[in-house]
């Protein structure tokens, strides 16, 4: 039987050892050895934020929606409110959170793939005063979009808000130092750039913002920030029980990522795919939705005119080969998203595109 290759923006290709870890002995959650391990995934996800001491890192089961509710259904009190920078379907999803929520909201929307205007998010940070948060995503998945996080951060700064970002599909694949970029919070999961698999999510937080939590303010009992913080901190263990078995992967991950492959010559291997991938479609004849501001990970691709997008899809699945459909608008149009996270290396994205070729001509007769 052959094996598919991932080139979905998760979940993604993993690496021998990260699924070996699966097959770890089973042990109890409240156990030393699991309290050990829970610490060192904690020290091993600082590192990957290239956070100071002033950070602390939790880890919550469920996908790294889970992480983003967790943080937003956690860290306002009454009357305190968030502004939310979106330019694609998971900055909506974190609208989607915040509405649930009921959180006091001053929107600041962009059209897909449109780079967020700085001084739009100026012009209302000075108009509202009642603004506590900043919310955006990092890497826009549903355009391949890198926002300018470090540039909100500043503004954060400067008008004294704090800045949560979605890291999702960035984590492991961009370079993302909290301090330097004024992240006050920043939630991920393994199954993305990190090469672990889904349902392992986690937050790196400034230790002053986690301190002032109180419980009342929380408002999901499970993905009550609160919980998790002071359950980590007394005890090195999650308030409920985790999906243990998870825990070994993601440990693994990072010490791949951090350790083995490092962090920036795993960045460097991701871009040098997305380059690959990026001039292989378009001498296909496919067009790139971005010209700029491009991750290292997710292109999203047009293919040519009369090939149809689900079709292609199917076709290429079949010889091994697995994407995703464009989100919203962009699925009607033709255009499917390329992912190079977790284990796809340089060879594999020649090969890709070999294929890809060959489908391509077949299914434009």
């Amino acid at each position: 039987m052959s094996v598919t290759k991932l080139f979905s923006p998760g979940p993604v290709m993993v690496r021998d050892n990260v699924r070996r870890a699966c097959l770890h002995y089973d042990i109890c959650h409240r156990s030393k050895e699991f309290e050990q391990m829970f610490e060192d995934t904690q020290k091993k996800i600082l590192k990957l934020f290239l956070a100071d001491d002033s950070y602390y890192s939790l880890i919550v089961s469920g996908s790294g929606t889970s992480a983003n509710e967790t943080v937003l259904s956690s860290i306002f009190k009454e009357g305190e409110a968030v502004l939310l920078i979106r330019n694609g379907m998971f900055g909506e999803r974190l609208l989607e959170i915040i509405e649930k929520y009921r959180i006091p909201l001053v929107d600041c929307p962009f059209p897909w793939a449109a780079y967020p205007d700085l001084d739009v998010i100026e012009g209302m940070l000075k108009e509202h005063p009642e603004v506590k948060v900043v919310a955006m995503v990092f890497h826009e998945t549903s355009t391949g979009m890198i926002n300018p996080v470090g540039e909100v951060g500043a503004l954060c700064e400067k008008y004294q808000k704090l800045l949560s970002v979605d890291c999702v599909s960035a984590a492991g694949g961009e370079l993302i130092d909290v301090a330097d970029k004024n992240i006050a919070i920043a939630t991920s999961v393994g199954g993305k750039c990190l090469g672990a698999y889904p349902g392992s999510a986690y937050i790196c937080a400034r230790r002053e913002l986690l301190d002032g939590l109180t419980a009342a303010q929380c408002r999901n009992v499970y993905l009550s920030l609160y919980k998790h913080y002071h359950s980590a901190l007394s005890t090195s263990q999650t308030p409920n029980t985790p999906n243990v078995n998870l825990f070994w992967p993601l440990n693994v991950a990072l010490t791949n990522a951090l350790e083995e492959e490092t962090l920036e010559g795993r960045i460097a291997r991701y871009r040098r795919c997305a380059a690959i991938i990026r001039e292989g479609v378009v001498k296909l004849g496919c067009r790139i939705l971005l010209k700029e501001h491009m991750s290292n990970t997710v292109t999203s691709v047009f293919l040519p005119e009369g090939i149809d997008a689900q079709e292609f899809l199917d076709e290429m699945e079949k010889r091994g080969y697995t994407f995703y459909i464009g989100k919203g608008d962009y699925a009607k149009q033709g255009m499917i998203q390329v992912a190079n996270m977790g284990e796809i290396y340089e060879q594999d994205c020649e090969n890709m595109l070999e294929v890809f070729g060959l489908v391509l001509k077949m299914l434009a007769g």
